[in-house]
This record gives structure tokens, sequence and C-alpha cells, in this order.
């Protein structure tokens, strides 16, 4: 670790996990707890506790659980050393660096620090350079001004073969270095030369707001319009959306967020009072996006070119299921049209009108379907309507799909009831497609659990309390029988070593972000906010769970000795059997 445990541990006392939360969903407190929508799964009622007097989240209903640095690693998508340096800005903690951990950060820093240089090269050349005279005009043609310039830190790649390659050496950056962060191509000879020549360079930033890759648009000559980085360590376009860096507060603000097609889109709806805009890094929009958009709104309207190059691919996308969990819609822009056309013809209020007056994708979807046939005839009809089926088909919700079952009937003069029944041979065409050929899916076991196991998890719950009816309690490693239990008790003993009956456990610096099956069941058991049971009782069932165990083991054995061949050992364990049936006999009296 870079850092050491008194900057990490200062950064965590000054940080609010609760702002954390409420900065990417919505949170409600409640007493000293805090209920939110989980942003790592699909839900809609709040299942995310958050304790933040102790710096601590779980999840009910997906089990994420973590502590404040955690929270950045997983929103932010960065790792722990970056969450420590995210927050430790934001609480104003100044932070001290081990030199010689600081040479093993690894790979991100070296990669993001030639892109960092490469983002200022590019930037520099574009604004003062006599080479980047076409690139200028072409922005001065988008009504790009040196505000918007520096606000989205453009550039622009000279057309010279290692004009960035010989800036980056000067700075220190190897060569390797260059070429795996994508900005570097190897040469034949065993050289390397610029990727980027001659084009308009549009910084790609990821959620921590560190430049990791570039869409770069031709300026003249051939290629394609544009080349984007290819895939590095950490430039993973799947996974990246362009402006989110900027957008993604305003997104939680406004519950919604834009899909637009380009940077400029994305950049003109920023301009135009919108910044809740985000751009693919040119890819399809995919499943992985969606997961990401959902952290921040559970609307997403999708604003394309209506032409078949734009909305067209949105109808196309989504085959397989239609993410039943977000608000998926579509805003209907003029034909020829994309945003940046349209805010650059002055239609601001028309944009912001589209996008409040947005389709649900399915119902654009189910429309286009009906819009191939002639409805007037009756076999058009027919094939409308198994067309229209098949989409609907992919909702994953009963009553959704009813709902536009109504809609496709209305539309095309067909009963209900066989529009239902084109959807349900559709599903079950759909799900033999999938499960055909396909090798059975691999049968995950049960987690078998110790019979004591709910038992031992209310006594761990107590210990986490520090309720002060332990303290004439003797409770070792012995009462925890359960795997889980046993794996989670060294941590929660040594937390109230020394620490006075009643006073809290921090169990937050305890464990920190440590993502190990036991701290996780740790926090969620800190979360969990019912009245602690009494922990004498629950000491004396684990004694009596001990006595059972011990009686079922003897049992099993004494069926499979041979009685004549050990006649001594067979008595002891008699002996002993009866013995433990006595104690739990007296212990059962007791209680």
């Amino acid at each position: 670790m870079a850092y050491s445990r008194d900057d990490i541990d200062a950064v965590r006392e000054r940080t609010d996990l609760v702002e954390l939360a409420a900065e990417v969903t919505k949170v409600k407190r409640s007493g000293r707890s805090t209920m939110a929508v989980c942003p790592f799964h699909s839900e809609k009622t709040p299942s995310l506790s958050i304790d933040g007097a102790r710096g601590l989240y779980h999840c009910f209903g997906c089990g994420k659980s973590g502590d404040v640095f955690r929270w950045i690693q997983e929103t932010h998508s960065v790792d722990f050393a970056g969450a420590v340096e995210l927050l430790a800005r934001r609480a104003g903690v100044t932070l001290t660096v081990d030199p010689e951990a600081a040479k093993r950060r690894g790979q991100r820093e070296r990669l993001v620090g030639a892109m960092s240089i490469a983002v200022d090269f590019y930037t520099h050349r574009l604004k003062s350079a006599p080479d980047a005279g076409s690139a200028r005009s072409y922005l001065r043609s988008r009504g790009y001004d040196g505000e918007v310039v520096d606000r989205f830190s453009l550039g622009y790649s000279p057309d010279v073969w290692e004009e960035l390659v010989k800036h980056l050496r000067d700075r220190g950056i190897r060569d390797v270095t260059m070429v795996k962060a994508g900005l570097a191509s190897a040469t034949s000879r065993g050289g390397v030369v610029d990727r980027f020549r001659d084009r308009v360079m549009f910084p790609i930033f990821d959620l921590r707001g560190d430049a990791v890759g570039f869409g770069a648009r031709v300026l003249d000559g051939d290629g394609p319009k544009y080349l984007n980085t290819p895939e590095t360590a950490i430039y993973h376009k799947s996974k990246l959306l362009y402006g989110l860096n900027w957008a993604k507060s305003d997104i939680v603000r406004r519950d919604t967020s834009v899909v637009v097609e380009g940077y400029t889109d994305v950049i003109a709806m920023h301009r135009a009072d919108m910044p809740i805009a985000v751009a693919t890094c040119g890819t399809a929009l995919g499943e992985a996006h969606l997961d990401l958009l959902r952290r921040f709104s559970e609307r997403v309207v999708l604003a394309f070119d209506a032409d078949e190059a734009g909305a067209g691919a949105a109808l196309r996308g989504f085959e397989r299921s239609v993410p039943g969990d977000l608000d998926l819609r579509v805003a209907v822009l003029p034909e020829g049209k994309d945003p940046a056309d349209v805010v650059a013809a002055g239609g601001i209020d028309s944009l912001a009108s589209a996008v409040a007056a947005s389709l649900p994708l399915l119902q654009v979807r189910i429309d286009a379907e009906l819009a191939k046939f002639d409805l007037d005839e009756p076999e058009a009809r027919a094939r409308a309507v198994k067309s229209a089926a098949s989409v609907i088909a992919l909702h994953p919700d009963a009553i959704t799909r009813h709902e536009y079952v109504n809609g496709v009937s209305r539309k095309t003069g067909v009963e209900a009831r066989f529009i239902e029944q084109a959807i349900t041979e559709a599903r079950r065409k759909s799900s033999s497609k999938r499960n055909g050929g396909e090798e059975p899916s691999e049968v995950v076991a049960p987690v078998e659990h110790a019979a004591s196991y709910k038992v031992e998890l209310e006594l761990l719950r107590a210990m986490l309390a520090n309720d002060e009816r332990l303290d004439s309690l003797n409770i070792s490693a012995s009462l925890f029988r359960d795997p889980q239990t046993v794996a989670a008790f060294p941590t929660v003993e040594a937390l109230l070593d020394g620490l006075d009956p009643g006073a809290t456990p921090d169990l937050g610096a305890a464990i920190g972000s440590d993502d190990s099956p036991e701290a996780e069941l740790l926090r969620a058991l800190a979360l969990d906010m019912r009245p602690v049971a009494d922990p004498i009782e629950l000491v004396d069932k684990l004694d009596i769970a001990g006595l059972d165990a011990e009686i079922a083991s003897i049992t099993r054995t004494l069926q499979t000795v041979d009685r004549d061949a050990d006649e001594q050992g067979y008595s002891e364990m008699l002996q002993r059997l009866v013995a433990l049936e006595q104690e739990k006999r007296v212990k059962r009296d007791i209680e």
C-alpha cells in the first residue's frame, strides 16, 4: 500500500458515506441507519443499509458490502489506492507517500500518466501550432471557442510521425508504455511512431476523471472518420461512456441520462444546458453500458439520428432481452438531424422537448414492426402481429407484456388472445433456441451450513453490538461450528479485546474494504437493525448444539465399530455417549 495507515484512517474519519451514496442513488435516513436504493443491482424498494457512524454499507438484496473506500472502488471503477486519493482530495487530507510502495503502484499509473501528458500536448498544439489551423477551423465551424476547448480538453495531433513520441520520451515515458497506452504503434524496424496524426482529438475520461483513451476525428486524407484508442489495460470501450465523468452528478439530480451517438453530440448537449449526455466510444450501446448508467438513474433516453444509421441501430439492439428494470426510451429527432445539428440550428428547446416526450424503446420497436405491413390486408395483419409479438416477448415482465398486447390489439384489430398466443409461441421458440445444442449449465450445490448456523450468527451480532451481558460469559471459538462463523469469529474477538462493555467496536477500521466472505458477513450483521437476542440464551443453545453434534458423531461411530474386535473402545464411547446425554438433559432442565 502506498499510503500510511494513519492517513487512511484520517480519510475514513473525515468522509461521510451517506453523502457519498446520495451522489449516486436515492437515500432515506432512518435513525442511525440510512436506507438507499442499491446502485449495484436492479431494485425499486431500498435494500441497501448504510451506517454512517461506522462508514459501512450492506445490501440485503444483492449482498454487496464494504466501507467508504469500497464504495468508491465500486462506483468509480478505481483500485483501492485510487479510492484513497479521491477521498483524500475531497476531505482535504494530505497523503504521505511511501516512495518504495509508490514504485509498485503498477501499470495503471504509468499509462494514465502518459495519457495525461498526451492530452496536454494535443491541447497545446491545437491552441498555438500553425499546422493546427485546419483543426481550429473545423472546431470554429462547430461553434467551439476557447472555453469549449478547455472544458473538454480538445486537441490536435500533428501530421508528423514521431512528434508525440519525442515529447513523451523527453518526459521520461518509455516506448513500451506509449504502445501499451495506445498512443504509439510499433514499427517493423523495432521503433515506434505516433498512432494519431492530423486529427482532432477528443480525450475520453473514466469515472475517476483520468484520461484513458482518445476518439480522433480525421480532418483530411485517408482512414476512418474516427479512430479510437485500441483496447488497453485502462481503456475498455465496452465499459466506457464518453462524458459520464462530467454528467454523472447531473444525471443523479435529474434522474435521466441521454445516450447520443458522437462526441460532438455530447458537447452540444452539455453546452445547451443538458449536461446529462453520454456517448459510446466507437462501439454499439451494450448491456455493460446500461449497467454503468443504472448506477446513476433508472431512466435512459436514446437520442439518435432518426435515420437508419441512428435510431435503426437502437431498434435492433438488445435482441436477447429488454432491461425491465430500466426505463429505456427513445427521443424522436427530426430525420437526418443529430443532437449537435439540432442545437446548431437553434433548436435547444425542441431537443429538450424531444427528450421529455421520449417513448419507451419497446413501444418504438413495436411501432416500427407494425409499420412494415399493410394492416388493411388480413394476411399482412397476421404477419404484423407475429412480428410485434416477437418484440413484446422480449420483455421479462408479464404485466408490461399484457399492456403492449392491448395496444397492438387496438392498432391491428386482432383480438388480444391471439396476440397472447403469438407471444407465448415466440417465447417458447426463443427459449428453445437459447438452450438448443448447449451444454447444460453446471449445477452449483447449495451451501450447507451447520445446524446451529443461525444461532451462531445471532451471537456474532450480539458481540458486534458489544452487548453488556457478554461480560458474564466466556465466549470461545469452540462455540462456533459453521465454516463462515468460524472464519469470522477471530475478527470479532480481536475487536472486543480490551473494549469496555457497551462501547461500539470499530468494525469499519478492522475490516475496511476487505471483500472476503467473512468480512461481508460481519458487515451484514453489523447493519442488521433487529433487536439483539440475549447472548446468555444464545450461548446455552450453542452449548446444547455442541452436545448434539458430539452425540451424533459418537452414535455414527458406534454403528460402524466391531464390538467384538474392540470391546474396550466400544465401551468407552458408549460411556461418553451416556454422559453427554445426561449433560444435555441437565442443561435443558436449567434452560
